[in-house]
């Protein structure tokens, strides 16, 4: 029997950039190791439909591209699949180029074929030479004149180990329009939704998904595979937890694929991810990548790992990411080339087989961040690997035009963080963790950012009272955040258009330069500056003046650690561009907050091994089936 593994596909959008993670019919050159576009060539109108593309005559598409490259290495590192069969569905005369690469990204041709008229052409493969990276693709060149390409698909007659379906969980606060796209996603792609057992969307908010437009037509085509749940912001891991369990009630259903609310789907990575979990040697979790939504030819996400001293995730590449298809494509990108092992995978897209939440537990009751690095980890302890497939992924809301760090979700950043530490870490007392929670407390209150850091006292203070509080606060922890703020005037976006705030000498305008700024201080220059301002902090009064008008105003970017510093306020854009912060040198808060930070990390220092015992004895509890349904329970 035949099983398809991937199937090539064209974008749903007529959206130009998207183009280039679909098909590549353009010219590309190197000029001083930097890919360049010589030509442009991308036109929409040669998209046909979903499987179908035209090649003019006497140019040349290559579908080595993102969504259309068969990811080689991570077939043969996960799974038992050898042999694939590529087969492709033309018509009119052309040339078919079979390529694949190496994991430093160098090509090497496997085949050509020379087609005409209606013509079914396959090219048999094997998975034996791609233990470091590497893809396999195909170009197409049209003769004199058009050609079409009919369709094609990656194929292999073996069997998968697990043919079970994946119930499908997303959780939603407030997101109504964007689920319902994704369900209409979903009711438009009868390819995926063969592998959907149920579709679990777990509404939190106030604004209902059933009262979207368009709800009751896309639910109507979905039928009984749909299924909504109402409950109370539980956060992310406390609608994932929901999916989960109610997943487990599924005997049909050897996967959950959780997925986030403010996305657009592709529907293939969707059918991709449980199709190659099906094949994986042992149950993996499969996560997807993530493409920028306002910015769609920008990939954010590839293979994430938690770095065990500082115990603060990152991409295993941040230097090199995001990367932009639109600027340089996979073929002229040697970085994507290479297999790349995660540690855990963002729950914006993570398929999760259900014998590893049998074994290890659902969710930890961290309402958001760290849910899925947290659980990701445990379940590695286990023997579930997680694998950041190339290939499978979606457009989110990226983080450009945020800062979560400032707002209300700085608490759950710092409790969280050092819960999953203490719950996971082997470095002794946490590493550098806690000295570098410190130093974003003292950056903080160098900058006059106060409400973040009474946030994060809270947090340890939350941390040091034991674990039982997690589940507690889980619907409180939220809410009460949010309204410490009202006690910090620095949280006001001033948005008033007929009162524009000015500063009184202006807006500090800087150069442009990269994340690791030139000027930022380092070594001894940094440990000056810091003990300086420090000082100069708890000693100074500011000028009245410059609390009754802002002193000075800084762009976004530029307002950095090392300038803010030097003045007693400041005028600073929202991350998003809305409005703007007023932050104002306050000497008393300067001092308690200072004084209490040091406090409180010293106590988690001399009790990081107790609470370490406390946190790990109690996380079988915390994570049980059983125990998130009481949750659910006591708060129907």
């Amino acid at each position: 029997m035949t099983h398809v593994l991937q199937n090539v596909v064209f974008p749903l959008d007529r959206d130009p950039d998207l183009l280039p993670l679909y098909a590549d019919p353009e010219t590309w050159s190197v000029i001083d190791e930097e890919p360049v576009r010589v030509s442009n060539r991308a036109h929409l109108g040669n998209i046909l439909d979903r499987h179908r593309a035209r090649i003019v005559s006497g140019r040349r598409v290559s579908l080595g591209t993102y969504f259309n490259a068969f990811p080689a290495s991570y077939w043969q590192h996960w799974t038992s699949v050898r042999d694939i069969r590529l087969t492709v569905r033309t018509s009119g005369p052309a040339t078919i180029l079979v390529y694949r690469s190496n994991g430093s990204g160098i090509r090497q041709r496997i085949d050509t074929r020379e087609v005409t008229g209606e013509a079914t052409t396959s090219f048999d493969l094997t998975l034996t030479e791609y233990s470091d990276g590497g893809w396999i693709w195909f170009d197409i060149v049209a003769d004199e004149k058009h050609a079409v390409l009919e369709g094609a698909e990656w194929t292999t007659e073996q069997s998968p180990a697990r043919d079970g379906k994946a119930s499908l969980g997303i959780t939603t606060y407030n997101k109504p329009d964007y689920c319902v796209e994704t369900l209409r996603a979903l009711a438009d792609s009868p390819a995926a939704l063969e592998f959907v057992d149920r579709i679990f969307l777990i509404d939190q908010g106030t604004r209902q998904v059933v009262d979207q437009d368009g709800y009751d037509e896309v639910a109507s085509r979905l039928g009984d595979t749909l299924q909504i749940i109402r409950q109370p912001n539980l956060g992310g891991s406390g609608g994932f937890a929901r999916a989960m369990h109610e997943t487990l009630k599924r005997p049909d259903s050897d996967f959950v694929q959780l997925l986030d609310d403010d996305v657009r789907l592709e529907p293939e990575s969707l059918r991709r991810s449980i199709v190659f979990a099906g094949y994986a040697t042992t149950p993996v979790l499969v996560g997807g990548h993530m493409f920028d939504l306002l910015d769609r030819p920008k990939l954010h996400g590839w293979a994430e790992v938690v770095d065990e001293q500082p115990f603060m995730w990152r991409n295993l590449f941040q230097e090199r990411m995001p990367h932009d298809f639109g600027v340089a494509n996979l073929r002229q990108s040697p970085l994507l080339h290479m297999r790349m092992d995660a540690d855990y995978n963002g729950w914006w897209m993570c398929l999760i087989p259900l014998d590893a939440i049998r074994e290890v537990g659902l969710s930890l009751p961290a309402f958001i961040k760290w849910d899925d690095a947290e659980f990701c980890l445990r379940a590695g302890k286990a023997g579930y690997s997680t694998v950041s497939l190339p290939g499978v992924a979606l457009w989110h809301v990226s983080w450009v035009n945020k800062d979560d760090t400032l707002d209300w979700q700085a608490y759950f950043h710092a409790r969280n963080r050092i819960v999953a530490a203490l719950l996971h870490s082997t470095a002794p007392r946490g590493g550098r963790l806690l000295t570098h929670s410190l130093r974003v407390d003292l950056k903080h209150l160098m900058m006059m950012q106060y409400y973040p850091v009474a946030l994060r006292a809270r947090a340890l203070r939350d941390v040091l009272s034991g674990p039982e509080h997690m589940r507690r606060n889980l619907a409180t922890a939220m809410p009460a955040a949010r309204a410490l703020a009202e006690q910090f005037p620095e949280t006001v976006v001033h948005r008033d258009p007929h009162t524009v705030l000015r500063s009184r000498r202006g807006r500090r305008v800087f150069a442009p330069t990269r994340r690791n700024a030139a000027d930022a201080p380092t070594g001894m220059r940094l440990r000056w500056f810091t003990a300086r301002t420090l000082v100069a902090h708890f000693l100074r009064t500011p000028d009245p003046a410059n609390i009754a008008q802002p002193e000075v105003e800084f762009g976004k970017d530029d307002a950095l650690w090392w300038r803010v510093p030097y003045v007693d306020s400041a005028l600073v854009s929202a991350a998003d561009g809305s409005g703007k912060n007023v932050y104002t040198r306050d000497r008393g808060k300067y001092r308690r907050m200072l004084r209490e930070s040091i406090a409180l990390h010293r106590r988690l220092k001399k009790n990081w091994s107790t609470l370490q015992t406390r946190y790990r004895q109690a996380l079988p509890e915390l994570v049980s089936d059983e125990s998130w349904a009481r949750i659910f329970e006591e708060q129907a």
